[in-house]
C-alpha cells in the first residue's frame, strides 16, 4: 500500500476558510508538519484544492514522528574517529 507524504510548506494565514479547513481535514496545522495518508480519489482531491501550499510525495510506508525528526537533521559536518585519555595527557605534557 502506498501513501502520500504531504508537507504544508506555506501559510495559509490570510487565505479563505474553506482552504484552512481543507488543511485542517488533512492534519497539517503548523509549517513543514509533515503527515502520511493513504492513496485515494479524496484525498487526492483535498491535495489539488491546496496545491499551491503543500509538497506531495508519494511513498511506500509510513514513517514515524521521530523517524520523520531524523530525516531532517542535518549532517553535524565533521565525525570523531577516536578518542583517547592518553592522548589528552601528552598534549599537557605530563
Amino acid at each position: 500500500m502506498s501513501y502520500f507524504r504531504i508537507t504544508l510548506v506555506r501559510s495559509a494565514i490570510g487565505l479563505p476558510r474553506r482552504t484552512t479547513d481543507v488543511l485542517k481535514a488533512l492534519g497539517l496545522k503548523k509549517r513543514m508538519a509533515t503527515v502520511f495518508h493513504p492513496v485515494s480519489p479524496s484525498v487526492a482531491g483535498q491535495i489539488m484544492k491546496v496545491k499551491e501550499l503543500v509538497d506531495v510525495r508519494e511513498v511506500e510506508r509510513r514513517l514515524t514522528k521521530q523517524q520523520v525528526h531524523l530525516e531532517r537533521k542535518p549532517d553535524p559536518g565533521y565525525y570523531v574517529e577516536k578518542t583517547s585519555g592518553v592522548e589528552r595527557s601528552e598534549m599537557r605534557g605530563e
